[in-house]
């Protein structure tokens, strides 16, 4: 009954570590069951992938249009560069 219980609950961070990867990967199907029965248990990780999936697919937005306007590296070191002055204070 331990071994089960091991193999069925996950801690946050394997939990997390499933949801970025299911981002990317397929999970195996064990994951999958693991990972559906943290969330059934743990509002902390349903809503940490609630926002993981709106960061990826706005990432994923953003760099759709980066990549249809090509930009010289260094003028984007500059850019960056930039802001981060600008936001610092």
């Amino acid at each position: 009954m331990k071994k089960l219980m091991h193999l069925l609950f996950l801690s946050c961070l394997k939990a997390t570590e499933l949801i970025e990867k299911r981002l990317h990967y397929k999970l195996v199907w064990h994951e999958t069951l693991q990972l559906k029965v943290h969330k059934m248990m743990c509002d902390a990780c349903k809503s940490y992938e609630k926002q993981s999936v709106f960061l990826e697919h706005n990432i994923a937005q953003k760099l759709k249009i980066i990549e249809k306007e090509p930009m010289d590296i260094e003028n984007l070191k500059q850019l960056i560069h930039s802001h981060l002055e600008k936001n610092k204070h």
